[in-house]
């Protein structure tokens, strides 16, 4: 099969907010464009996992080449790329944004948009796109198509008195759109006498066939048993298998100029594969390496445990194997004196945990316990050093460091009117620095400076509550600055338990620890002997609860006969727990560390 002409392709990918009917519309184009038989259609064809169908989000970006006939007479090739659209996944966002030349950005028409669909937007004009505006879900009752347009002008400063206006779910407007793919989005520019040179978009691990590598073809051509050089690894391999995804796997001779496919050149590890990396011919190089992309960068830590000990190993095996398909996720082997053996994992953000954590426990039936999430802080030591911290226990001597430095963001909330002095609350609670506030239509646009350490631990979910899941939510990492941050430990019973130590704000520390012991009053149960729960600062106990004594009756056996023979026996019980309470161990249900960890700040 020959390469097809470079101005009868296109390349789009759709942006959008989560739940904005993104999967949807490419159902649609699927089923419109006859790519699938409709005996294979099945409800979201792209969201392959199973989490991905159950939540309505799409997390990993998917590729699909459509073949369609246009009004014009002409056969075009339409390679969709479906891209996720929560805030965590904006790198995935990022790739395939840099293969397309255009974009379709969705907006929900009774919802209007959202914070998320700004952020992606903004990178898709970042990428150079042409964006065509798309109306969905036009026939809902609450749909108000003008009211949106005029968002999308006001909100983004794009032209939308051409939004094409479609229902996806119903199929009114998908010829509209396709249309508009042909007629409004540019065609790819590239050489195809050229050397070879490939955008690595994305890479993933099968069981069959190793790496799959997905590829945007820049100039020259793509052909099997061609021999190929990444120019950022330095590394050489044949091309063994070609092909395209129409969705399913179908092989092809060939990639010309303009467009997306997949190869297969045995290689053993997605690591080896640096996504945005630059492949050319081995013999005939490209003179220029294409600017690739930033590497994914962990911005959430926590520590992940598994509940039974003897699972340590296939926790380790299970990692492994995630790593394979998501490079972005990132773990180091640690112990715990509360937990045992377990790993520290580095994740995008909370949705990503959430994610990897629900696919150990789906894919390889293991139960974990996760301690609270961290953030990288940077410590400037007193003789100069700077060290990265994303573990509250390794904090260094508190004598020897000159100041903590922790990541602020900047986040964006789009929120219904109603709801705004309770979003501008929790924001100011937050530490927050308001910088801007803007209004759009009936719903307003705050742009706050927010520390991030305040944001991962539970920031997202009482956001949504407190505006009845109307505000949406985007952040950005801008800077470090130093902060009043200290080492908050809990002991019991006077021993330090590490899992639950935390870095916070010196002006928040006191309220933190004071529910921290109380929930871990009602979670431990009483022993034979009284136990202390602290919350401390260095030496300075800031809280504490007592969880009272198991007590037994020592003188039920005494009938009758002097009162001093009961003190005698009292007096001899209290030595005993005061002994007891000196040696005695207290067991910590795993419980009340789940319960603890997840309690509200």
């Amino acid at each position: 099969m020959a390469t097809h002409r470079i101005e009868n392709i296109r390349n789009f990918s759709i942006v959008a907010h989560i739940d904005h009917g993104k999967s949807t519309l490419a159902d649609r184009l699927i089923q419109t464009t006859g790519t699938m038989a409709e005996r294979d259609m099945v409800e979201q064809v792209l969201d392959s996992m199973d989490i991905e169908r159950e939540r309505g989000i799409t997390i990993k970006a998917q590729t699909v080449r459509l073949e369609y006939k246009a009004k014009d007479g002409k056969d075009y090739i339409l390679n969709l790329m479906d891209t996720p659209g929560h805030v965590d996944f904006a790198y995935e966002v990022s790739r395939s944004l840099a293969a397309c030349e255009g974009s379709l950005l969705v907006v929900d028409a009774s919802q209007g948009v959202e914070a998320q669909t700004l952020a992606n937007v903004y990178h898709a004009l970042d990428a150079g796109h042409e964006i065509v505006p798309v109306l969905n879900k036009v026939d809902l009752p609450a749909a108000e198509p003008e009211r949106v347009k005029e968002q999308i002008e006001d909100v983004i400063g794009l032209d939308a008195s051409d939004a094409v206006q479609i229902s996806a779910k119903t199929g009114i407007g998908i010829d509209l759109v396709l249309e508009a793919i042909v007629n409004r989005l540019p065609p790819p520019q590239g050489d195809e006498t050229a050397p070879l040179k490939a955008l690595l978009v994305d890479s993933w691990y099968d069981a069959y066939l190793g790496v799959v590598v997905l590829v945007r073809v820049i100039d020259g051509v793509m052909k099997r048993h061609q021999k190929i050089k990444m120019m950022g690894t330095d590394a050489h391999y044949e091309i063994e298998k070609i092909g395209v995804f129409s969705p399913k796997m179908r092989d092809v001779t060939q990639l010309g100029p303009g467009e997306i496919g997949f190869i297969t050149a045995q290689i053993k590890q997605v690591a080896d594969t640096r996504v945005g990396d630059t492949i050319t011919e081995e013999r005939r190089e490209t003179a220029m390496a294409l600017p690739g992309f930033k590497p994914a960068q962990p911005v959430v830590f926590c520590g992940l445990f598994p509940v039974d000990a003897a699972d340590f190993e296939d926790l380790r095996a299970a990692m492994g194997r995630l790593r394979l398909n998501d490079a972005s996720f990132s773990f180091e082997m640690e112990s715990s004196a509360a937990l045992g053996f377990g790993f520290r994992c580095g994740f995008l953000g909370l949705l990503h945990l959430e994610i990897i954590q629900e696919r150990l426990h789906r894919e390889f039936n293991l139960d974990l316990i996760a301690t609270a999430p961290s953030v990288i802080y940077k410590i400037h030591m007193n003789d100069g050093d700077v060290l990265e911290m994303h573990n509250p226990v390794d904090m260094p001597d508190v004598t020897k460091i000159k100041s903590i430095h922790e990541p602020w963001i900047k986040a964006t909330i789009l929120t219904p009117d109603d709801y705004l002095g309770s979003v501008l609350k929790l924001c100011q609670e937050r530490r927050g620095v308001q910088s801007d506030l803007s209004y759009v239509g009936k719903r307003a646009m705050v742009v706050y400076e927010l520390p991030l350490n305040e944001v991962v631990f539970d920031f997202y979910d009482r956001l949504k509550s407190i505006s009845k899941g109307y505000a949406s939510f985007d952040y950005q990492i801008t800077d470090y600055r130093e902060g009043d941050l200290v080492k908050m430990s809990i002991l019991v019973n006077a021993e330090p338990v590490d899992a639950l130590s935390m870095l916070v704000h010196r002006s928040r520390a006191e309220t933190r620890g004071r529910v921290m012991v109380e929930k871990l009053k009602e979670l431990i149960p009483p022993h034979l002997f009284q136990i202390p729960i602290q919350a401390a600062i260095g030496g300075k106990i800031i809280a504490r609860e007592t969880v009272r004594a198991l007590r037994k009756d020592v003188t039920a056996k005494c009938y009758g006969g002097d009162a001093t023979r009961k003190r005698k026996l009292l007096e001899k019980q209290k030595e005993g727990k005061k002994r007891m309470r000196q040696f005695g161990k207290v067991e910590i249900p795993q419980e009340a560390f789940i319960a603890a960890l997840k309690m509200d700040s």
